[in-house]
């Protein structure tokens, strides 16, 4: 089943990783996302992770969104994804809609489940209980968008119910899946997923395609599809040049995953790409891997990320360069019709 004719939309997606310290990695990922804007991406995400930095860099997406309001104007920003069992959600509701008021109104709010075991423990949680924790707190925060009273005959100021139509769930389930579709919010992919132990071998979209067909069809009528593909893709002016790259940041990945306790099946380079599921090399080279992916032929929205290769910042810049100029129009996305040219971050 497709999704639309409709051209699609270009994503810029950061775990904020650059190999720097938290300020300078804040810095360099507001000046990749005013990049991304300049080269005419429609939308630049964050995501969320607690306690450690390898793993992902900021613990407070909406804190960093709001810092890039004044200096953005018409790229939409979003949290890919906020873990909203480790949240207050009457809280996150409040700061959404005030970010999203700062915004102008583009702000697209991505929810998930959350991340490793570990990480919830500190906020008095245990991640068995994660889902049931997830829907209560979702519902919470669409009854405090859509302006519903809560106990003491309270209201959220201010309300945000266009808002319900921006949101997107995180997943790697059909179950996942269907309650996107069920409850009509955009469906969002990840870069890579675990293999099932009986099919170890087996591509990403072989993973991806059920879990489009059952939100599509768990779609209320009338309800337009927002499928958000993620995808693991560093585009360089040179091959080798790309490869090296990969190499340095694929291995430096393997040892974090190793001393996690994971194993990764690999140890050449080529091997190592295709285990973290990435798209790397010229832009004719990612067309080419690009288009053999089904899944990303059927999503609405093509988000890229240089994760895990994690190549130094003027690289992430020329790749998005790359990535909007060759790489996006050849897969169906259509640039804007006026851009406001190149910029870069400036501190106060």
């Amino acid at each position: 089943m497709s999704t639309s004719t409709q051209p699609k939309r270009l994503g810029f997606f950061s775990r904020v990783l650059d190999q720097a310290d938290a300020a300078t990695r804040y810095h360099l990922v507001a000046e990749q996302i005013l990049h991304a804007e300049a080269f005419g991406f429609d939308s630049a995400w964050v995501a969320q992770h607690h306690f450690n930095g390898e793993e992902g860099g900021l613990p407070a997406p909406l804190v960093l969104l709001a810092g890039l309001a004044n200096h953005t104007s018409r790229i939409r920003l979003g949290t890919g994804v906020i873990t909203l069992p480790m949240e207050n959600a009457i809280r996150v509701a409040e700061d959404t809609a005030v970010l999203d008021i700062l915004l102008n109104g583009r702000l697209e709010v991505g929810f998930g489940t959350g991340g490793t075991p570990q990480a919830f423990l500190p906020f008095g949680l245990d991640s068995l209980d994660r889902g049931p924790i997830y829907g209560k707190h979702l519902t919470t925060v669409r009854d405090a968008w859509a302006g519903r009273e809560f106990a003491g005959g309270n209201r959220l100021y201010p309300t945000a119910p266009h808002l319900l139509d921006h949101v997107w769930q995180a997943t790697f389930s059909v179950g996942g899946g269907i309650r996107a579709g069920q409850d009509g919010d955009g469906l969002m992919l990840s870069r890579t997923q675990p293999r099932p132990p009986e099919t170890p071998d087996a591509e990403l979209w072989d993973l991806q395609n059920p879990i489009i067909d059952a939100y599509l069809e768990a779609l209320p009528e009338g309800r337009a599809p927002r499928i958000l593909g993620s995808r693991s893709l560093f585009v360089a002016d040179d091959r080798q040049e790309a490869l090296r790259f990969a190499e340095i940041g694929l291995r430096r990945s393997v040892e974090r995953f190793t001393a996690s306790g994971f194993k990764i099946a690999g140890t050449t380079t080529s091997e190592l790409i295709k285990a973290f599921d990435v798209h790397v090399g010229t832009p004719e080279d990612v067309i080419q891997s690009l288009s053999k992916d089904t899944a990303v032929s059927r999503t609405t929205d093509l988000v890229f990320q240089v994760h895990s290769v994690d190549p130094p910042h003027d690289y992430i810049l020329r790749s998005l360069e790359l990535i909007a100029k060759e790489v996006a129009p050849a897969l169906g996305w259509v640039a804007p019709t006026s851009l406001h040219g190149e910029r870069r971050f400036a501190t106060a």
